[in-house]
């Protein structure tokens, strides 16, 4: 079933509920974020409820406290792709502003929960606060659906080597180039996504040509060689790369950039927009005496990389 999205809750149709229904911001859909989303999917199917989620654009800490907001891994789009991915069939993007942040619990679960959405069960983390200045917590939830007609269910917290799993941790993972252990909190490879864009020109003449990607993406990796996957989002072809993310030391760039060498023909056409999937870092960016040399180390680069997707063609075939 094709995922429904609503933005407002003057776009529901009076049709949400009844609904299994999870709330929170979810960026970045980390395995802990998974396991509450699959268990909301298996509680809708066994009661015959639509699995859902309510999710908040921007989010709310960029309206109630803007020096403290993270940079986010995730768009919405991209949160509401990867909330489809584990079975959810229709989720509010509610938007955030003054309105929202202002209501108290209560007028929160009885305005939205309730009156919009239809809840018969609430799964949420064990940390899930709610309601003007976070009022809310999981024991309040917990009273406030015995009042209103609806059952609350906590989601005790994944963790990994001891350390519970969470969205800052992913953020910091990937922003320190360990985009590998960011993988295994997130369950798939960090990725972002934008439009190719032209370039200076320089590596198609001097070193090995690629492709430039201008995103929007707020998280970036360290600066630095990666193992990567590149998918033209239009037509779906994928290709296995090595991306440079950085500033071009060797040929005086002041700008970030992201470049990717694809390992495999391209084909007749290049691609207009594409997602990069970050799997391993090879090394940290330097700075060559010269083109050739900095040639020379691009390739070795992609011997490296090509290793790396051969154990992985074997690792796959293996399981």
């Amino acid at each position: 079933m094709a995922l429904r999205i609503y933005r407002s809750v003057e776009e529901l149709d009076g049709e949400f509920g009844p609904s299994a229904l999870t709330i929170g911001n979810f960026d970045g859909v980390h395995a802990g974020h998974r396991r509450i989303l699959r268990r909301v999917v298996e509680t809708a199917r066994r009661n015959g409820w639509k699995p859902s989620a309510l999710t908040f654009h921007p989010h709310p800490t960029k309206v109630v406290a803007p020096q403290r907001a993270p940079r986010l891994l995730t768009t919405p789009e991209e949160r509401c792709r990867l909330i489809a991915g584990e079975g959810i069939e229709q989720v509010l993007v509610l938007p955030f502003g003054p309105e929202t942040a202002h209501l108290t619990p209560e007028e929160f679960v009885t305005r939205i929960l309730v009156a919009r959405l239809d809840a018969k069960a609430v799964l949420i983390g064990e940390n899930f606060r709610f309601g003007y200045k976070q009022a809310g917590d999981t024991r309040m939830l917990q009273e406030l659906g015995l009042r209103h007609g609806f059952r609350t269910e906590v989601i005790p917290a994944v963790s990994l080597r001891g350390r519970p799993i969470s969205s800052s941790e992913v953020r910091r993972l990937i922003v320190a180039g360990h985009v590998a252990w960011a993988a295994r909190l997130l369950e798939r490879p960090h990725f972002v996504e934008g439009d190719v864009v032209t370039g200076r020109g320089i590596g198609a003449s001097k070193t090995v040509p690629t492709l430039n990607l201008r995103t929007e993406a707020e998280v970036l990796p360290a600066t630095g060689v990666y193992v990567t996957r590149t998918t033209d989002l239009d037509g779906g072809r994928r290709w296995p790369s090595v991306t440079n993310v950085g500033f071009r030391p060797t040929f005086g760039g002041e700008d970030l950039s992201v470049e990717s060498f694809v390992l495999e023909p391209l084909g007749e056409e290049r691609p207009l927009r594409m997602r990069l999937e970050f799997l391993r870092r090879l090394r940290a960016e330097a700075k060559f005496p010269d083109a050739g040399s900095l040639k020379a180390q691009i390739l070795r680069d992609a011997g490296r990389a090509r290793a790396y997707f051969r154990r992985l063609e074997k690792w796959v075939g293996a399981g």
